[in-house]
């Protein structure tokens, strides 16, 4: 695999682009349509691994047993029954990807993975709190591990190679995950923070680098593979990174951001822009100078923003094979 992961983009909006019905606003989200459009979902994820993706996510993020129960009337066993689902849809896509591309020896994606995309109970309740965490104080560390665990547990169970904790609003939430992992240890993860945009904290006030290293280090080694942020304007990445390796000349943390376009959500609006966003791609040699590693693209991103992303990506590696072969021939 190449020394920088290109990750999937944007599901909802890739998967609105096969589908005629309103996705955002919607109590299940994207994980409707692991019953009702299964294979729309299938063709999202073609879509990401033809434009060069070397790992994709799941279609369970905002996937619940709750959830399916309320909103889709199914029992316990059927929700768990659509997460598995959503593991066999991916396995799919990548078993077509792999026989489209089995004569063509240029592809550098030839190896794809899928990750089990895991979002906050926050994504849950339907009310942006994963862009809040105003839920934290009202549960405690013990509840939210109960609640993650069968949804973790059934995305491990169906095959997954690793997991996505992803968009993680609050501290007792990181705190929880961390842990639940301990109890499957062979499973690799990556966690990534809702963050504000001050460059300093996750969105329910604590320290960004503070808790990133502290889940990172208490972590069993080797299993979280990157911490980091999505979901955020790229335009606010480079400040949440800035230091957060400076102390660690021996071990750096693998970092990690997929970012969404730079517009803002609100439950009310939906999604807004403001002001005039550079792309994303403008970003990019910027984050792998800071020791991102794994990079790809959150809300209202594409596939064509994901092969533009993997250009990018190639030429900053290109760029920095130049500068090291040229300083030891000096």
């Amino acid at each position: 695999m190449a020394s920088i992961t290109i990750l999937d983009g944007g599901f909802s909006t890739q998967l609105a682009t096969h589908v005629g019905v309103k996705i955002d606003g919607d109590p299940l989200w994207t994980a409707r349509f692991l019953e009702t459009h299964p294979k729309s979902v299938l063709d999202t994820h073609l879509d990401f691994l033809r434009a060069g993706a070397f790992i994709i996510e799941t279609n369970s993020y905002q996937a619940s047993i709750e959830g399916f129960i309320e909103h889709l009337g199914i029992t316990e066993s059927e929700s768990l029954q659509l997460i598995h689902k959503s593991v066999e849809l991916a396995k799919e896509a990548v078993n077509v990807y792999l026989e489209e591309i089995k004569d063509n020896n240029d592809v550098s994606n030839n190896k794809p993975l899928i990750a089990g995309s895991c979002g906050p109970y926050g994504a849950s309740l339907h009310d942006g709190s994963e862009y809040t965490g105003e839920y934290a104080s009202t549960v405690s560390k013990e509840f939210l591990k109960k609640w993650h665990k069968p949804r973790i547990e059934a995305l491990i169970n169906s095959g997954v190679d690793l997991l996505a904790l992803e968009t993680i609003p609050c501290k007792i939430e990181a705190e929880a995950l961390v842990e639940l992992l301990k109890e499957y240890p062979n499973i690799e993860a990556w966690l990534t923070f809702s963050c504000r945009t001050d460059g300093k904290c996750i969105v329910d006030g604590s320290d960004f680098r503070k808790i990133a290293l502290e889940c990172y280090e208490n972590a069993i080694p080797g299993q979280l593979i990157a911490v980091g942020v999505n979901c955020i304007a790229p335009t606010a990445v480079s400040s949440l990174f800035q230091g957060i390796n400076s102390d660690r000349e021996k071990e750096l943390v693998p970092l990690i951001v997929y970012p969404n376009s730079g517009e803002i959500y609100t439950v009310a609006e939906g999604w807004k822009k403001c002001g005039k966003v550079p792309p994303l791609e403008n970003f990019i040699h910027e984050w792998l100078d800071l020791g991102v590693r794994y990079v790809g693209g959150c809300c209202r991103t594409q596939a064509s923003d994901i092969t533009k992303i993997s250009i990018e990506a190639l030429k900053w590696e290109k760029k920095n094979f130049e500068k090291i072969f040229s300083e030891n021939s000096d």
